[in-house]
């Protein structure tokens, strides 16, 4: 059993999921707006947020940054845009998955139980207390922060946990499908999310593909972070 946030304008459609989940011994609450959902937030625990984006007084991504500045809970996206490059910009501003309506209810649970799973199992494993140092980079698991240079980094969840596990393996160069093993907890996925990933990474640690400091990619291998030399 988990405790879901819907966000969700239609009534009818707000109302099946509602049923559903409540069906499949789920505790839930609902809102229809973004402003209503940080309120929900903010005053309760929820163990994952069913986001749609199409809400009456702000966009659903807009709606995303702002949750992800307050809580780590798990969002899953409920669309009915399909447009690839959006989706993997909601996935780099923080969305756990997604979903393009319309779709079944059972597999929005199927989908519910597999970002919970991965959740729990980052939940569950203790990180690292030691300070990660690679060349000017330090990296502290257990607080969550990164610098560079003595200058503090602001990176998304996921771009932290990216940039912990190459540093925690300096040097090795590190397969694309590991990578979304253990960073992502998929057994499969788009490339391209890794690519989005490590762009962003790298525009943080002021360096570029063609200009690499930190991270560099062997085409065709995988991803690896070394000292500059």
């Amino acid at each position: 059993m988990a405790s879901v946030l819907v966000v969700e304008d239609d009534q009818f459609v707000r109302s099946a999921l509602i049923r559903h989940l409540t069906e499949a011994t789920h505790t839930v609450r609902s809102v229809g707006t973004a402003l209503e959902a940080l309120r929900e937030v903010a005053h309760f625990r929820f163990d994952v947020v069913v986001l749609d984006l199409g809400l009456p007084d702000l966009d659903g991504s807009e709606a995303l940054k702002m949750l992800r500045g307050i809580t780590d809970v798990p969002v899953i996206i409920a669309t009915a845009r399909d447009d690839e490059a959006e989706i993997v910009r909601l996935l780099n501003d923080g969305a756990d998955d997604y979903l393009v309506k319309p779709f079944s209810v059972e597999h929005l649970s199927a989908r519910m139980a597999a970002v919970l799973r991965r959740a729990r199992a980052v939940a569950g494993a203790e990180p690292p207390s030691r300070v990660i140092r690679v060349g000017g980079l330090s990296i502290d698991p257990l607080r969550r922060q990164a610098e560079l240079d003595g200058a503090r980094l602001d990176l998304t969840r996921r771009e932290f946990d990216l940039l912990a596990f190459l540093a925690g393996r300096p040097g090795v160069v590190v397969a694309r499908k590991e990578l979304l093993a253990e960073v992502w907890q998929q057994s499969y996925g788009d490339d391209q999310t890794i690519d989005v990933h490590l762009s962003w990474l790298r525009r943080k640690l002021g360096e570029t593909a063609a200009n690499p400091r930190y991270l560099h990619t062997l085409r065709g291998v995988g991803v690896k972070l070394e000292p500059p030399r």
